[in-house]
């Protein structure tokens, strides 16, 4: 019997990666898509352009393809990309999947979409969820809040936390810092997402992708702080005093090259936007891997422009 073939986007980035490695350790067939060829390639998987401007193009690359798996996405917004953009491209990509006869679509969304939200990340998620509800085409909705590991640097949002704490003598939270998140580690994800790629039914899922360990914004501070042997005092900041401590991040971010944090960001986090009650589908816990890092954690600052 001829092995599953699926398709990942973002192959050679974070969590596509990943997927792929479980994938082909499955014993499937691999396409990656990608637009990111000057990266490398350590598995020497079969790749092809994700072609924007030419859906025909796109739906040849993926016949044969049994499922799609796609991670693509960009964080914030930005002169070379957007959230708009991003919903306007996987639209064009939902479509040529099913042009292709793919049998079913993994779809890597985010904790908490909201089509009324003022948040264009958290609005485009739910704008794209909803178009793959009505695309006739079986599917899996995986809902991460934060990923992390595996390896040095890689998880930005904890690898930068640690790095502020390395480096300043206090911490700045906004509000009382008591919002959550619920981080799942980037094998427990592609795990889950090969796992969903695998199902030989019809059936339509929605799964929150999220870890054992649920910490507030102050308490992951705080773990951080001891597990790198860097504690610093984490001060609440009233919200009028938000836009300061942005501006503060922004400078740092200008200094690297990178963007830090976005004002949209620091609202997801203050909106309870990266909590979630559900049950873990993830085994790894964020407290021991950040114990057992914490050595590597913050040692450079990580930046998502270089990445890009």
């Amino acid at each position: 019997m001829k092995a599953k073939a699926l398709a990942i986007t973002g192959v050679l980035g974070y969590s596509g990666r990943y997927m792929a490695g479980e994938a082909r350790e499955r014993g499937y067939r691999v396409l990656g898509l990608t637009n990111s060829r000057y990266r490398s390639n350590p598995g020497n998987i079969r790749l092809a352009p994700l072609s924007w401007d030419d859906p025909a193009r796109l739906a040849a690359s993926l016949q044969g393809c049994d499922v799609l798996l796609n991670t693509y996405w960009v964080r914030f917004n930005h002169r070379k990309f957007s959230h708009e953009q991003a919903v306007a491209h996987t639209k064009i990509l939902f479509h040529a999947a099913r042009e292709a006869d793919v049998k079913r679509i993994v779809h890597v969304s985010i904790t908490n979409p909201d089509p009324q939200s003022g948040l264009s990340y958290f609005r485009g998620k739910a704008q794209l969820e909803e178009e793959l509800a009505s695309l006739g085409v079986p599917f899996s909705i995986l809902r991460p809040a934060v990923l992390f590991g595996e390896q040095e640097g890689e998880d930005i949002l904890l690898n930068n936390m640690a790095w502020v704490l390395r480096h300043f003598p206090l911490v700045l939270v906004f509000g009382k810092g008591d919002y959550e998140v619920r981080p799942i580690h980037v094998r427990d994800l592609a795990q889950l997402a090969v796992r969903e790629a695998g199902r030989n039914d019809t059936e339509n899922l929605v799964i929150d992708a999220v870890g054992p360990d649920s910490l507030t914004f102050r308490g992951l501070f705080e773990e951080l702080g001891h597990a790198i042997g860097a504690s610093r005092p984490v001060i609440g900041t009233p919200y009028w005093a938000v836009p300061l401590v942005h501006a503060a991040t922004t400078l740092l971010g200008f200094l690297h090259g990178d963007v830090m944090l976005t004002r949209d960001e620091i609202r997801g986090l203050t909106e309870n936007r990266l909590a979630s009650s559900a049950p873990a589908s993830g085994t790894t816990s964020l407290r021991a891997w950040i114990r057992e890092h914490g050595a590597s954690l913050g040692l450079a600052y990580s930046s998502e422009l270089a990445r890009r």
